[in-house]
């Protein structure tokens, strides 16, 4: 049988990511199966947060999402020229968004907040349909010598000590085919085959809606509200693209979620809820869905894992879902390449679950709480009142764009200083570069920004596994040494005041032994060589 370090099955976003994270991370052979022939260009997602935005500038790929989002916002002008308007809206400052279809103002967000400063110029980045981002990871996922086979279904694995069997079967009725591989990650979505095989827990609530979601014709649109509308039988949104709308109505799940969506069937729901007597003339893309609500337990099961859906299903609202499924690649490809290529013992992997689950769980809640307000009965909607109320305060529109816009996620990672286990800082060097510029080839990075031979030394025995630069930050001169892992959180700071434990115990932490030193040797001195430093200095003075 063929052999590979990891299979991975699924090839949306979320598996070509993390076959790009393999990649960078120096695993050899990747393979990537997808059942789809095609692209989907099923409308999903329509945006992105600030950690996916950040999460793909650091991967080099600020000026293609630019591009993408001038486009998403000439189709939204287009929609606001159709309903009389100028078609010269800006494009917010900050992604704004929505809660239970309660629009969010802008105009009231504190864009002076601190959980928002330091993003760069990622944070300007936020309408980036699901499809065209699949395309890009696609092109890069090729670049970077990742096995994409399109039309291949897996349909079967049995794992053992030393790796996984894996079953595929092309969809257009040829020979089947086992391949074998070190790993196998599954990438396939809210049904997930591999999650279904393998047998993990996948707790939850059942779903209480149906919802429809679909770019198609429409006539007799001029009663319909632009944006989300609240009505007596469920919600529905019209806009912000030609064409683009979504109804929720809740008597109950789909008798069949799978079922193509027909003009028929998404211009009941729409008459129905809206009140209008829309036509629907085409249906050019649409989905169903639901409130369905599950995470697994753990989200690896011996030589098996589970990133995005398949490790986690809720409603869309709020946007969260390609995005927690970005954040699992990014967390997930350093680690399992790591342990891949020996770098790393096998419980580097326990960490993924740990890092990830939480932040699973607030996205479970985040939804249901919003299906909560959605509901069309009178408790809800005295609820959905007074949330609405609260909406209209500049401190109820930034804290809930600090939650919508994912600003606030981090890890609970050993290390008292404030930057340790969130996103590091975007920082502008005094070379012209910003610190995402260092991030692209998908390696930790360790900046010296106070040209310190000692702290350089600790670093030696990582050359291939982390970079190291000297520099200064002059918007941050309080910074002397930062640690950032590949997926851009960071692992130990220090500053001239005050130092964090020890660059060498964080380095062993997530890079392993360094080369030149036997494992189970005891670490260099463990003080700060910021604290050694400053000692010095106090002598001097």
């Amino acid at each position: 049988m063929t052999q590979y370090d990891v299979v991975v099955s699924g090839a949306g976003p979320v598996g070509l990511m993390l076959g790009c994270e393999l990649r960078l991370g120096g695993v050899a052979r990747v393979l990537v199966v997808e059942r789809l022939t095609e692209v989907d260009e099923t409308i999903k997602a329509g945006a992105v947060n600030i950690p996916t935005a950040v999460a793909l500038d650091r991967r080099g790929f600020l000026p293609a999402l630019v591009e993408v989002q001038r486009k998403a916002m000439d189709r939204f002008q287009e929609f606001q020229r159709a309903r009389g308007g100028d078609g010269d809206t800006p494009l917010p400052p900050k992604f704004a968004g929505h809660f239970a279809g309660i629009p969010l103002d802008a105009g009231l967000l504190d864009a002076a907040d601190p959980a928002f400063a330091d993003v760069g110029p990622a944070g300007d980045v936020g309408l980036i349909p699901q499809s065209s981002l699949e395309r890009l990871l696609a092109g890069r996922a090729g670049e970077l010598g990742v096995e994409l086979r399109r039309g291949v279904e897996l349909t079967g694995f049995e794992q053992d000590d030393d790796g996984v069997t894996v079953h595929l079967a092309p969809v257009d009725g040829s020979a089947p085919e086992s391949v074998r591989a070190g790993r196998l990650v599954g990438c396939d979505g809210g049904r997930s085959a591999v999650r279904k095989l393998a047998g993990f827990d996948f707790p939850g609530t059942p779903p209480e809606i149906t919802g429809h979601q679909a770019l198609a014709g429409l006539t007799g649109t001029e009663g319909l509200g632009a944006g989300w509308t609240a009505t007596d039988t469920g919600v529905y949104v019209h806009g912000p693209m030609p064409g683009r709308v979504l109804t929720v109505e809740f008597d109950g799940p789909p008798v069949d979620r799978t079922a193509p969506v027909t003009a028929e069937d998404l211009q009941g729901s729409l008459r129905r809820v809206s009140g209008v007597d829309v036509t629907v003339t085409e249906v050019h893309t649409a989905t169903r869905f639901t409130d369905n609500c599950r995470q697994v337990t753990s989200y690896r099961a011996g030589r098996v894992l589970l990133a995005g859906d398949a490790a986690h299903v809720h409603s869309p609202f709020g946007g969260q879902g390609l995005n927690l499924g970005i954040g699992d690649a990014m967390n997930l490809g350093w680690k399992l390449a790591a342990v891949v290529r020996g770098r790393a013992p096998d419980g580097l992997l326990d960490s993924y679950t740990s890092e990830r689950h939480p932040i699973g769980a607030w996205v479970l809640d985040w939804t249901r709480a919003q299906i909560a307000l959605m509901r069309p009965e009178s408790h809800a909607r005295e609820l959905r009142a007074v949330f609405t109320d609260l909406t209209r305060t500049v401190d109820g529109t930034t804290h809930l764009v600090k939650k919508i816009s994912g600003v606030w996620q981090h890890y609970d990672l050993p290390g008292g200083h404030p930057l340790v286990g969130r996103s590091a800082p975007d920082l502008e060097l005094a070379d012209g570069t910003r610190l995402a510029d260092h991030l692209h080839g998908g390696r930790a990075l360790l900046l010296d920004l106070a040209d310190d031979p000692e702290l350089r030394a600790l670093a030696e025995g990582y050359g291939d596994r982390v970079d190291v630069r000297t520099t200064a930050c002059p918007g941050r001169p309080e910074l002397s040494g930062l640690l950032v892992r590949p997926d851009g959180f960071t692992a130990w700071a220090a500053d001239h005041r005050r130092a964090d434990g020890s660059v060498a115990q964080a380095l062993e932490r997530w890079f392993g032994t360094p080369a030149g030193r036997r494992p189970g040797a005891e670490p260099p001195d463990a003080r700060s060589s910021i604290a050694r430093r400053r000692g010095r200095e106090g002598r001097r003075r």
